[in-house]
């Protein structure tokens, strides 16, 4: 599991000019089920997903393809953790402690 956090790089007006294409790009990570929650930081200097992939290459892959990114406006850091204890409803993505 991980958890992704978007630090804003530019003013919110150029954030904003790239908004829908990023909430499109967030729909599709949900509808492969990769994103698990997400939303703005308060105050609004970013925002934080929680992901599920394979690996963590694989959710660098993925982040390099989000328009915030393309466009300049963000930068990520990525937290890998093993989530050993969850809500019933996030049981499946439950690791135990090797």
């Amino acid at each position: 599991m991980f958890v992704l956090e978007l630090t804003y790089t530019a003013p919110l007006d150029a954030v904003d000019a790239v908004l829908e294409a990023h909430v499109a790009w967030l729909d599709e990570q949900y509808e492969k089920g990769t994103f698990l929650a997400s939303g703005r930081k308060n105050p609004r200097d970013g925002g934080v997903i929680l992901a599920v992939a394979e690996d963590r290459a694989r959710i660098e892959e993925l982040v390099a393809t989000d328009p915030f990114v393309g466009a300049g406006v963000c930068a990520y850091r990525v937290t890998e953790f093993a989530a050993t204890k969850t809500a019933p409803e996030l049981e499946r993505y439950r690791e135990t402690p090797g």
